[in-house]
């Protein structure tokens, strides 16, 4: 069974044609299928749009809690032995499904989408590039376009994962380390044609955290030698500039700004472990209580 998922946020004027499309898509497959859709507490009619469409399975928000709880909703309720996730902005194609199954085939647990020709500005393709460069650096999984909504993954890598933050993006980087056989293929990308793009930059620096948290919880990783390495890093750098105040103070007048500024960088390097803990002790919270920071008003299938 093929279960494809995608989430949908004030998108009253793509999701029909894009239930159309998967429909026509999973009809021609010829295997069992459900779509299921989680509305992210819609404004605009989607909702209204979305109840007169069958087959679908309908996941509903009563407000917007994310694109990446929405998925983790979404995930959960998918009975397919492969699961398709997409955006909800037609700008992926259903169309390319047939690709992503076909490379599944040949053995591989996920499939990513790459969208080599992008139709998006010209600073979200430079953003693009540096946030996709950063991610193979970190993660040491060689993909083109991580941040490619249309994906394919075996729902046996699925089990028991929980997603927070934006972590949807880094989805096939944890699955990586858990040991799944990644690869990519060339999809259709489209330009969006209707409502108003989610993307902006904070979400973007959200992603570079979440990147790191996820590197974090690779099974290899010892926090210990993670933390003692930033830490014997920060004292050294310390210890420099301490030593460089020292001699401007003495032979050149010069006020101590290089120890203010060391005190800076090793307070912000502070604040960002203990923002590395407690994003993991929240997740330990509901991992343990087995609980999610989200709620489902209703599930509709038609």
């Amino acid at each position: 069974m093929i279960s494809v998922v995608f989430p949908t946020y004030n998108e009253a004027g793509n999701v029909k044609e894009l239930h159309r499309l998967n429909k026509e898509t999973l009809d021609k497959i010829g295997e069992p299928y459900e779509i299921i859709v989680v509305d992210n507490g819609s404004e605009d009619g989607t909702l209204d749009i979305l109840k007169s469409l069958s087959p679908i399975k309908i996941i509903v928000f009563p407000k917007n809690f994310g694109q990446t709880l929405a998925l983790d909703a979404g995930l959960k309720a998918a009975k397919g032995d492969i699961v398709v996730i997409m955006d909800g902005d037609m700008q992926n194609d259903p169309r390319d499904i047939p690709k992503l199954l076909a490379k599944m085939k040949e053995g591989y647990d996920v499939v990513s989408g790459w969208r080599k020709d992008r139709h998006d500005s010209l600073g979200r393709k430079i953003h693009s590039r540096l946030a996709n460069w950063l991610t193979r650096t970190i993660s040491g999984l060689p993909l083109h376009d991580h941040a490619c909504a249309l994906k394919a993954y075996r729902r046996k890598f699925l089990e028991g994962m929980n997603l927070f933050g934006v972590q949807h993006v880094f989805l096939a980087v944890s699955l990586f380390f858990r040991g799944a056989k990644v690869t990519e293929v060339e999809v259709t990308h489209h330009e969006r044609k209707s409502g108003m793009s989610k993307h902006h930059f904070t979400a973007g620096v959200k992603a570079i955290a979440d990147l790191l948290v996820v590197r974090f919880l690779h099974p290899n990783t010892r926090p210990m030698v993670f933390f003692s390495v930033l830490g014997l890093l920060a004292w050294g750098i310390a210890g420099v500039a301490t030593a460089w105040s020292v001699v401007l103070a003495v032979f050149f007048g010069q006020p101590p700004l290089p120890i203010m500024a060391t005190m800076f960088a090793i307070v912000g390097f502070l604040m960002f472990m203990l923002g590395l803990l407690a994003e993991l002790l929240w997740r330990i919270y509901f991992e343990t209580e087995r609980a999610h920071p989200y709620f489902i008003k209703e599930i509709i299938e038609r």
